[in-house]
């Protein structure tokens, strides 16, 4: 077909509401978007046309977009993997207690109580993961008496405490009747929670004086040096 042809039949299916795309695709030409814009600058398309065309474009857009997030996930879970792979190994040294204790004297020194006023170590977030990991080394590092545990919930106004409660004694396996009264966060009575997800803040109580005095000792001596 010469070019004038060409373009007499790609007016005429343009006119009939197809898209460019599918302009190329029927005539299996490699003719650029900018020739095909310019050959039909002058065509009128119907109001039907125009929403077909809308909406193809829309759809196709989409359609990249989804492609687009798939693509960056499978890169994402391929780069996690590759985290996973150099730094698997570094679990096992936390058998090594000496080096379970660094890391849970400077994970108590961001996240616990500073205060030695109450005798007991004191450790609250949100994170069930952290909250975990907290107890994970404290139970590994240190022959516990698990009845000195104590848990303190705070949450919003619209949580129910008994469902908070039974969801942390599960992460921490502490009993209930292990648990403070929780406290309910004054400032979020009459507002509706966002965070669907969130769990209010668990804080743990072990009462251990001489524990909580030797994380933060420990915490001191990475970072200055023996104390005299």
């Amino acid at each position: 077909m010469d070019r004038t042809n060409l373009k007499e039949e790609v007016i005429k299916l343009r006119k009939q509401g197809k898209t460019y795309s599918e302009i190329k695709k029927n005539f299996r030409i490699n003719t650029p978007k900018s020739t095909l814009c310019h050959w039909c600058k002058n065509v009128k398309l119907s109001k039907e046309s125009q929403n077909r065309i809308q909406k193809i474009i829309f759809n196709n857009r989409e359609k990249a977009r989804a492609t687009a997030l798939a693509v960056n996930k499978a890169k994402r879970e391929e780069y996690l993997k590759s985290i996973f792979q150099r730094n698997g190994h570094l679990k096992m040294m936390l058998k090594n207690k000496d080096i379970a204790k660094v890391v849970l004297s400077i994970l108590y020194l961001c996240e616990g109580s500073k205060s030695l006023e109450r005798g007991s170590v004191m450790f609250g977030n949100s994170d069930p993961f952290i909250i975990n990991l907290f107890l994970y080394l404290l139970r590994r590092c240190y022959n516990i008496y698990e009845r000195k545990f104590r848990c303190t919930l705070q949450g919003r106004a619209d949580q129910d405490v008994k469902k908070l409660e039974k969801f942390w004694s599960k992460i921490t396996n502490i009993p209930l009747s292990q648990f403070y009264k929780a406290r309910i966060d004054s400032r979020t009575i009459g507002k509706k929670s966002k965070n669907l997800n969130y769990k209010g803040v668990c804080r743990i109580d072990y009462f251990s004086a001489e524990i909580a005095i030797e994380l933060m000792q420990i915490s001191k001596i990475i970072h200055k040096g023996p104390i005299a």
